[in-house]
């Protein structure tokens, strides 16, 4: 098999890497994801002496794909690989190199599909009811009730810096995905966290340091370790089950949508590029429905 690293060289691969990075803005992660994906695909041509991404066409993508797969990739990590090697010849028919693109109409086996895991509003409030006043206890409440108020990711909540909460308007301008931006509102018990917590932040933050959660070290607080406090709390609180940062993006998603029935207004807060990506938290919702549904009506109860 050819090195990550020799098939990396590929000044096609460099010039689209380039592009990602300049021009569509792609985070230095997603640009890692593709590097890696189209570093194998180049790779595994190359060991099929297809090394002129000129002749490839869909049967060599199929192949690939299917020899991935074979090889144990999940049918969802293959779509990602595929949606980059698609990408990728995108770009090089835009440049003029190739004439058509190999990887359109060559699809991944559909992955299952898994409603994701929320919390109910008990749930919740037995979760941010967090007791103590030390700064890291004012710390976690303020990062927990700011994912389920705002919705946001957990990238996003790291990457908040203090000046970010000082908007007039009660809305937190967040840098999603892609480096798009949008304006998401703070609601009273989120707002009251992040302040209380503004209120002791100094003792432990550096003196230079703009990143509203820090560390006990002073520094940016890392998105690893956002996880493990949350996951730390949830215990502490006896949570019934493992609870982590996307938890409460999907618990915000739902009642949102069970309370509202706006998928749109959902997307936007969301930050979701497409709908379709939304729409899980539809099957959520009927699933709620159909529960209420088997339990309260006449016709649905079993005789005893």
């Amino acid at each position: 098999m050819v090195r990550e690293d020799e098939a990396s060289t590929d000044p096609t691969l460099g010039a689209f890497l380039d592009y990602l990075h300049y021009e569509r803005r792609l985070s230095p992660r997603t640009l890692s994801a593709y590097h890696r994906d189209l570093s194998e695909f180049l790779g595994w041509l190359a060991e099929h002496g297809h090394a002129d991404c000129v002749r490839v066409d869909s049967q060599h993508v199929r192949s690939y794909a299917a020899n991935r797969h074979r090889q144990g990739l999940s049918p969802k990590s293959l779509q990602r690989h595929l949606s980059a090697i698609r990408a990728w010849f995108r770009f090089l028919l835009r440049e003029g190199r190739v004439k058509a693109n190999p990887a359109d109409g060559v699809r991944a086996p559909k992955a299952p599909r898994h409603l994701p895991h929320t919390l109910d509003a008990d749930q919740l409030g037995h979760l941010m009811d967090l007791p103590g006043d030390a700064p890291l206890d004012r710390r976690d409440r303020a990062i927990m009730e700011l994912f389920y108020s705002s919705g946001l990711r957990l990238s996003e909540l790291v990457a908040l810096e203090v000046i970010d909460m000082r908007s007039s308007d009660g809305l937190l301008q967040v840098t999603g995905k892609g480096n798009k931006t949008r304006r998401v509102p703070v609601g009273r018990f989120a707002r009251e966290a992040v302040d209380q917590w503004l209120a002791v932040r100094g003792q432990l933050a550096a003196g230079t340091e703009t990143a509203l959660f820090v560390s006990q070290r002073g520094s940016r607080l890392s998105a690893r370790a956002v996880e493990a406090r949350l996951r730390q709390r949830a215990i502490e609180q006896g949570m019934p089950r493992h609870v982590h940062p996307h938890m409460l993006r999907h618990s915000f998603a739902s009642h949102l949508l069970e309370s509202s029935g706006d998928l749109r207004a959902v997307q936007e807060l969301l930050g979701h590029a497409d709908i379709s990506t939304t729409q899980v938290y539809t099957h959520l919702d009927f699933q709620h429905l159909a529960q209420v549904y088997d339990q309260a009506h006449p016709r649905a109860r079993r005789k005893g």
